[in-house]
């Protein structure tokens, strides 16, 4: 009875939907506010009963009732129960079911929180965001229904994947759909913004939160995925261009742009047409993110294995709400009046720039992993683009954007001094020269180029300081004096620096593993010894193990550095009981330098192992610039000024003697 109370909660979340696309916008056209106020509870409605059919297939997965197919599918009795609730989005049906939730989510949230947004231009955000849910609540009951019922019942399902058992996978994809959908409110704005010709400071204003918290979500979900991959699937890498990873990355890159052409539109009503068409573009990219993976187009471990036919239904939403979304730009943009005027070197140059070099990084990756998909479509041949296409094309383009990152907070709106702002920044440029002259002197073999890519890293980072030690006159004035400065920091200020920071952090991590990495295969019989980027690696053996649904070989590698014990391995070989699939679950010793990275592979015949041993430098610190990037974000989230809103602007004086209204 609960699987049906959720499949009705859904048919009426439907209904809800498709009232609030209409109703409200009706309402705004027609400047009812009777009407326009319909949105608000039929947000908080459709959430609701989108959150009731969520937890009731959750019910599902928990209690094992094998009679859902969708549970039959995707799960099994002896999983423990962290991948009974995380197998609710494993699957494709009920991964659909929490983006459309999160979707629902995020137009609750305007419903509650957005007081402060004209009447008629909430309603019609209401009913924009409300159009997106009703699109994926017909694909979900009409191609991907999760309650589906079986008659008779199995006694027991066939399990979920084995590599998305894992506690990563439990939070890396809410994070994702968190992000993708999030953009989703950017689209919703933009188009409410296109139908009441408002794009001024307060839109971009009201825009910037939503669009920030999108971000955040983004970022941690992108770096979840890629340190699930880089312990999991046991490759010994972090990032491979794989399509799928692509189509995450594409709306990030679009939604940083669209962030700092927010930043100009706010300050001095600059950008106008580029901030709502980048607006446009990043929901449209999360929407082709959806497409690429549950069309079956592609062969990913990341991706739904599902049949063409909801492919086809996925691509017909995204071409609508791309398309209308695109020529009701088109038919708008005439009346848009780009705003203020400023020069090159200015803060708001600095940020085009920003965008011009993003949104082309951007470009190169949506070449790189559709090209491919074409080709084969046209002609039948089937190739790959990898690793060395967007190392010549996305990274050259990463360089002069890092170069001008600090910058642009150091120039000032409309008209800047660049010989002054460098001048700020001579310290900053000093370390990193610094730094690339010790790299030159400690390492012994290229690439050589790296060396640069760490200067650039301590450039950004450094440079993030530099511009917070400057405002708070850091040398300049008595300390009490800077540290009554930095406690009245705008929270914004302070969450750039944080960002910013986290970015020069992470290239330096990046440049660390991907150019000083070390990497051994080999064949290790029982008391062998290999030695590794300073440590020394004893093979004790492989003993088989138990574990709560799974069976495995572990391999024990005692690690010594000089001659001193450091610590002791045990990669690992799984067979899981159902589906009865193998993975490989590293062995890793983290440390600050870098991480030591061990890989069981076969048994030979002779009673050695295949093993695989890595050592990757700093290849923390991408994970925790990226960390350090989402907190960024939150503290600028926190800032009052996003909290509340654009101040409206003061309506014209009245004449002497005339009381003004």
């Amino acid at each position: 009875m609960i699987i049906e109370f959720g499949h009705f909660a859904l048919i009426l979340a439907l209904l809800v939907a498709a009232a609030q696309t209409i109703i409200p916008a009706w309402g705004a056209a027609k400047r009812d506010p009777r009407l326009m106020a319909f949105g608000e509870p039929a947000a908080v409605s459709q959430v609701v009963l989108i959150l009731i059919a969520f937890l009731a297939l959750m019910y599902a997965y928990v209690v094992s009732d094998f009679s859902v197919a969708n549970v039959a599918a995707n799960s099994h009795s002896s999983k423990p129960l962290i991948y009974r609730i995380s197998g609710v989005w494993g699957n494709h049906e009920g991964s659909m079911l929490l983006w459309v939730l999160i979707l629902a989510i995020f137009g609750a949230a305007v419903a509650l929180f957005g007081n402060n947004l004209p009447a008629a231009l909430r309603a019609n955000v209401l009913s924009v965001q409300s159009s997106i849910a009703l699109a994926f609540l017909l694909f979900i009951l009409i191609t991907s229904n999760p309650f589906e019922r079986l008659d008779p019942a199995p006694l027991d399902g066939r399990g979920l994947n084995p590599i998305l058992q894992d506690p990563a996978l439990a939070f890396h994809p809410p994070f994702l759909y968190m992000g993708y959908v999030g953009f989703s409110l950017a689209f919703s704005f933009a188009v409410a913004a296109l139908i009441e010709g408002r794009t001024d400071a307060a839109w971009a204003r009201w825009v910037r939160p939503w669009t920030l918290l999108a971000w955040m979500c983004l970022t941690i979900g992108i770096a979840m995925g890629s340190w699930w991959a880089y312990y999991e699937l046991g490759w010994g890498g972090w990032w491979f261009w794989d399509p799928v990873e692509n189509a995450s990355f594409m709306p990030w890159l679009a939604g940083t742009a669209l962030l700092h052409s927010a930043l100009v539109m706010e300050k001095r009503e600059a950008l106008k047409v580029w901030t709502i068409l980048l607006a446009i573009l990043t929901f449209s990219l999360s929407l082709m993110g959806t497409f690429l993976v549950r069309s079956g187009v592609l062969s990913s471990v990341h991706a739904f294995a599902v049949d063409p036919g909801r492919g086809v239904f996925v691509l017909s939403i995204m071409l609508l709400f791309t398309g209308g979304g695109l020529a009701l730009f088109a038919y708008r943009a005439r009346d848009l009046a780009q705003g203020g005027i400023f020069s090159p070197i200015s803060r708001e140059g600095a940020l085009v720039l920003n965008n011009v070099l993003l949104t082309t990084g951007c470009v190169t990756v949506l070449v790189g992993t559709l090209y491919p998909l074409a080709l084969e479509s046209l002609t039948g041949a089937k190739i790959s683009v990898g690793a060395p296409y967007f190392n010549m094309t996305f990274v050259p383009l990463m360089f002069p954007l890092l170069l001008a990152v600090p910058l642009g907070p150091l120039l000032a709106w409309k008209r800047a001094d660049l010989a002054a702002a460098m001048q700020r920044l001579i310290a900053a440029g000093v370390l990193a020269l610094l730094v690339m002259v010790i790299a030159f002197a400690v390492t012994e073999r290229g690439p050589w180029l790296a060396p640069f890519g760490f200067a650039i890293g301590v450039w950004v980072m450094a440079g993030a300081l530099s511009e917070t030690a400057f405002r708070i006159k850091l040398g300049q004035a008595p300390l009490s004096e800077s540290w009554r400065r930095l406690t009245n920091l705008p929270r914004a200020s302070v969450g750039t620096t944080l960002a910013h920071f986290g970015v020069g952090l992470m290239v330096c991590g990046i440049v660390g593993t991907s150019a000083y990495k070390s990497e051994e295969i080999l064949l290790m019989r029982p008391g062998e010894t290999k030695a590794i980027a300073g440590y020394e690696l004893v093979f004790r053996g492989a003993a088989p193990s138990k574990g709560p649904n799974y069976t495995e070989i572990v391999g024990v590698f005692d690690v010594t550095r000089n001659g001193n014990p450091v610590t002791r391995l045990e990669p690992a070989k799984r067979i899981y009981d159902a589906p009865p699939q193998p993975t490989s679950e590293a062995g890793i010793y983290a440390s600050w330098g870098g991480d030591l990275y061990a890989v069981l592979g076969d048994q030979q015949g002779d009673g050695g192992f295949a093993v695989r041993l890595y050592f990757h430098p700093l290849v923390r610190f991408i994970w925790i610039g990226a960390l350090i990037m989402f907190f960024g974000g939150a503290i600028s989230l926190s800032d009052r000024r996003l909290r509340v809103g654009a101040p409206q602007k003061r309506s014209t004086r009245a004449p002497i003697g005339v009381p003004a209204e």
